[in-house]
């Protein structure tokens, strides 16, 4: 393929491989919103992030394989951190929703959803440490578990 036909389709070459990461932030925010509104925000955000773990289940090895190359690729793995980043303000936004929606996103509720994805960045680097040997379920769940009151001490 030529360089000008895959600049067609993709922006970058960070694009290329990341663009799968785009749909993922609506994805989470939806199935925030979905969760039961008497659930804690943590609890919730916890099982909205299953969206994102659930592709690491369906294609392991396809998904170690990436995220080798990601967590590997300084300017790859700066752009999906930048990418995930950005994810901050739609998952505070979708936190607020299950509750009264005509107040505004308030400072914790912004802090858990950051606090929330590194949860799952450590998990993953957790995970990918152990080139996949590890369960990502039980890792993510041990990582709320640590910033949780009843986490481990």
């Amino acid at each position: 393929m030529s360089r000008s036909t895959f600049l067609r389709y993709f922006g970058s070459k960070e694009e290329a491989v990341l663009g799968a990461f785009d749909t993922q932030a609506e994805q989470v925010a939806d199935a925030l919103r979905a969760r039961p509104a008497d659930e804690d925000d943590w609890t919730a955000l916890r099982r909205a992030l299953d969206t994102v773990i659930e592709h690491y289940h369906q294609d392991r090895g396809g998904a170690l394989a990436l995220t080798h190359l990601v967590r590997g690729t300084p300017a790859l793995c700066s752009r999906q951190l930048e990418k995930q980043h950005g994810w901050c303000p739609a998952l505070a936004q979708a936190l607020a929703e299950r509750g009264d929606s005509s107040r505004p996103v308030t400072l914790a509720q912004s802090v858990r959803a950051a606090a929330a994805l590194d949860c799952l960045n450590v998990a993953l680097d957790h995970w990918t440490a152990s080139d996949g040997q590890l369960d990502l379920v039980d890792l993510l769940d041990e990582a709320f578990a640590a910033l949780s009151d009843s986490g481990p001490r």
